[in-house]
C-alpha cells in the first residue's frame, strides 16, 4: 500500500440493513484509530462487529482479518469501509487490472454458502481437486444468519426421546406436499441427514440440541452452538467457519471477491467457468463438473418482481443478504436448465425486522389479527407457523395484517410467560419491550404502533373506528365466553382488548428467509433440461435447486432448508467423485 496521507477519513461499507459509515485516523501514515459511527444491532443482539474489527485492524494495520463469527456480514461491511477510507488517505486504487489467468482443476464449486461448502469438502474428501469461487468478501452466504440444519434420526435427538424416522418424516413431507415433488430426492436427503450431522460435529461444529420451531412441528432443528454461547439468529456462522476451515486443510482454493460471468459450454457439457475478481482480473477454469449453489435471488428486486410479483422492501421483506441475486440461476438456464419450481421460503415480520427483533417477537402473539379492512381472516392460534401465517396474510389488502394486543395483555406475558414460546426471538423480550417502542417513535418507524384509545388506534390504523370497534366488540364477547366462533381459535388464547394502558400494535408483512427453487435436479443433483435429461457436467445444491417444498415451506420438519443444502452439496460431491472415479 502507499504511504496514508495524515487526516480523518469517512468510509462506507454495505451493511444486511443499512450502510456502516467508519471513521479512520491516519498518523504518521499509520492507522491510530477506527470508529464505527452509527449505532447498529441492539441490546438484545448487540453487533459484535462493531467492536472487535476496529480493534483486529488497529492490531494488524490491515483490513485483512478474521470476520467475527455471528456478525459475518457486518463484519465485511466495517472491512469494506475502513478499505474506502484508505483509499482516500492515498492507498492503492481498488481496482486494478491484471493478466487474465487460466487454469484446471476436477471440480468447481460456484459461491461458498452452506451447499458449496458442502460440495467442495465432499468431493475434496474423496481426492478430487477443488475451486470454490465466491463473489463476497467471506464465506457462509444466508446461513451465517441462520440457526442449524434439520436432521432425521440422529443421536442427538435420540438422547432425549424426540427420535423421528426416516419413514415418518418422508411421509410427513410428501403429504405435505401432496406429492408435488421428488420423493426419491427428498428421501435421499433425509437417509443422509442423520450421518451429515455426525460428519459436521466430526469438523468440531457442536450442537445445542434439536429442537421444535413451534409446538405442532417435529424436533428436527439441529441449532448450532455458537462460539459466543448464545443461540439465536447467526448461530450457525460458527458452522460455517468450521466448515471453511475444513475445506482448506483439504486443500479447496477459494477465490473470494470473484464472480462468475458464465458456464463454459463445450457441445452440450459443462466444462468450466469464467469469472472476474474484485481487481477486474479475468479467470477462465476448467473442470470435469460445476456445482452452481448462489442461493436463489432472495436480494433482487427486480427478479423478484418479475418471477413472483413480490416488491422487495415494500409489501415483501427478506433477510437481503448481499449478493443473492439469482447469478447462478441465470447462467443455468442459459444453459438450457429447465426453469422449476420457484418460490419463498415465507415467513412473515415486522419490516427490517432485525432492527426491530425484540418487537417482531413480542406482537406476534395470538392476539387479534386484522386487515386493512378490519376483519379477522384466519385462526391466530396458528401463528406460531410463521409460513401458514406469511401466507395468510399475503393475500390481505396491502399485503400486511396488523397484530393488537394491550399493556394489560403484555404485563400476563410478563407474568406467566407468552402464549407461543420461539428460539428465535429472546425470552426476556417481554420485559424490555418498551425500549423498542421508544426507538420506534424516536425513528418514525410505522409498523410499530401505540394508541390509548380505540379512536386513536383507529385513526392511526386508517380503519374507520365504527368498524373497528364493531370487530372489538365482536372479539370480546367471544373472548367473554371463551368461545371463537368464527376461526374456532383455542380458549387459551382469548384474551380480551380492554385497551387497558394503552392497545400495542405490530404491522407484519409476509418476508422470506428468502427465495427456493429454480431449476430443476434428480436424486444425483445433475442440473436437468427441459425433457428432464441431465446436463452433462453441471450440478446444483442448495436453495437454487431445492424444489422440495412445492407451494409453502415445510416449518413442521424445521431446518428444512440448511439441511437440504448440506445433505444436496454432499450429494453433489459424492456422485461427481463416483463418476469420474468410474
Amino acid at each position: 500500500m502507499k504511504k496514508l496521507t495524515d487526516g480523518r477519513y469517512v468510509g462506507t461499507g454495505q451493511g444486511m440493513h443499512g450502510v456502516y459509515r467508519v471513521a479512520v485516523e491516519i498518523v504518521r501514515g499509520k492507522i491510530v484509530k477506527v470508529e464505527v459511527l452509527d449505532q447498529h444491532g441492539t441490546e438484545q443482539f448487540p453487533d459484535l462487529a462493531v467492536k472487535e474489527i476496529p480493534k483486529k485492524i488497529l492490531a494488524s494495520q490491515s483490513t485483512k482479518v478474521d470476520v467475527v463469527s455471528g456478525a459475518t456480514v457486518s463484519s465485511q461491511a466495517i472491512m469494506e469501509a475502513v478499505n474506502n477510507a484508505l483509499y482516500q488517505a492515498g492507498g492503492q486504487p481498488e481496482f486494478i487490472s491484471q493478466e487474465p489467468l487460466e487454469f484446471s482443476t476436477d471440480v468447481i464449486v460456484v459461491a461458498a454458502g452452506p451447499a458449496g461448502l458442502a460440495a467442495a469438502i465432499t468431493a475434496a474428501e474423496k481426492g478430487l481437486r477443488v475451486a470454490v469461487f465466491e463473489k463476497e468478501a467471506i464465506t457462509g452466504g444466508t446461513a451465517n444468519m441462520g440457526m442449524g440444519p434439520l436432521g432425521i434420526d440422529t443421536k442427538i435427538q435420540r438422547r432425549v426421546f424426540n427420535e423421528i424416522t426416516v419413514a415418518e418424516a418422508l411421509k410427513n413431507q410428501m403429504e405435505y406436499t401432496h406429492y408435488q415433488v421428488d420423493e426419491a430426492l427428498v428421501q435421499r436427503y433425509f437417509s443422509l441427514s442423520s450421518q451429515t450431522i455426525d460428519w459436521l460435529e466430526e469438523m468440531g461444529v457442536k450442537f445445542a440440541g434439536a429442537f421444535r420451531y413451534f409446538k405442532e412441528s417435529a424436533a428436527t432443528w439441529h441449532i448450532v452452538q455458537p462460539e459466543h454461547g448464545k443461540i439465536g439468529p447467526s448461530a450457525a456462522a460458527t458452522m460455517m467457519k468450521k466448515m471453511t476451515q475444513r475445506a482448506k486443510k483439504l486443500g479447496v482454493e477459494f477465490y473470494l471477491q470473484t464472480a462468475v460471468d458464465n458456464l463454459v459450454v463445450e457441445q452440450g457439457r459443462v466444462v468450466g467457468i469464467q469469472a472476474t475478481t474484485k481487481q477486474r482480473q479475468k479467470i477462465t477454469a476448467r473442470s470435469s463438473a460445476v456445482v452452481v449453489c448462489t442461493g436463489g435471488f432472495g436480494s433482487n428486486p427486480q427478479m423478484l418482481q418479475a418471477e413472483l410479483n413480490l416488491k422487495l422492501n415494500q409489501n415483501f421483506f427478506t433477510f437481503n443478504v448481499p449478493g443473492i441475486e439469482g447469478d447462478g440461476l441465470k447462467m443455468m438456464w442459459k444453459t438450457g436448465a429447465q426453469k422449476f419450481g420457484i418460490s419463498i421460503e415465507a415467513i412473515y415480520v415486522l419490516p427490517h425486522n432485525f432492527n426491530y427483533m425484540i418487537a417482531d417477537g413480542v406482537l406476534r402473539q395470538p392476539n387479534l389479527l386484522l386487515n386493512q379492512n378490519g376483519d379477522r381472516f384466519m385462526n391466530e392460534g396458528m401463528m406460531g407457523n410463521t409460513t401458514f401465517t406469511g401466507n395468510a396474510i399475503a393475500l390481505q389488502p396491502g399485503k400486511y395484517a396488523y397484530c393488537i394486543m394491550d399493556r394489560e395483555i403484555l404485563q400476563q406475558y410478563q407474568q406467566q410467560g407468552p402464549d407461543i414460546v420461539d428460539i428465535v426471538h429472546p425470552a426476556d423480550g417481554f420485559q424490555v419491550l418498551e425500549k423498542e417502542i421508544t426507538k420506534a417513535a424516536e425513528n418514525h418507524y410505522d409498523a410499530i404502533i401505540t394508541a390509548d384509545s380505540v379512536s386513536e388506534l383507529a385513526d392511526k390504523l386508517k380503519i374507520p373506528v365504527e368498524k373497528l370497534q364493531q370487530t372489538l366488540t365482536e372479539y370480546n364477547q367471544m373472548c367473554a365466553h371463551g368461545k371463537d366462533t368464527l376461526f374456532y381459535k383455542s380458549a387459551k388464547f382469548l384474551h380480551p382488548l380492554t385497551g387497558k394502558g394503552g392497545f400495542l400494535v405490530g404491522k407484519y408483512y409476509q418476508g422470506a428467509y428468502g427465495t427456493v427453487g429454480g431449476v430443476r435436479i434428480n436424486s444425483n443433483c445433475e442440473v436437468l433440461n427441459d425433457q428432464q435429461q441431465p446436463i452433462a457436467g453441471l450440478y446444483s445444491a442448495g436453495t437454487d435447486a431445492n424444489t422440495i417444498y412445492a407451494d409453502s415451506y415445510n416449518f413442521t420438519l424445521p431446518g428444512n432448508s440448511m439441511g437440504f443444502a448440506i445433505n444436496s452439496g454432499r450429494i453433489a460431491g459424492s456422485e461427481i467423485a463416483r463418476k469420474l472415479k468410474n
